[in-house]
């Protein structure tokens, strides 16, 4: 068993064999396999993720001329 970290997120994989050779990463694959666990906490994770990306931090700074234009049409102000 080994547990793998990369920027992605981290697996745990069971090797199945050692290759003599570097060949294809279809070859590769067929040497190793992840756990459910490992994939249930990969998804949960990736889920996890994706529902923090709909919240966008808030701008820093002062706002643009756009972004002035926008919240004075947003606040109903036209002049």
């Amino acid at each position: 068993m080994m547990r793998v970290t990369t920027d992605s997120g981290e697996f745990e994989i069971e090797v199945l064999g050692l290759s003599e050779m570097r060949g294809p990463a279809s070859e590769a694959q067929k040497l190793y396999r992840e756990t459910e666990e490992s994939k249930a906490r990969r998804k949960k994770v990736a889920e996890e993720r994706k529902a923090m990306m709909m919240f966008e931090p808030a701008p820093v700074g002062r706002p643009t001329k756009r972004d002035r234009r926008r919240i004075i049409q947003f606040r109903g102000r036209n002049s």
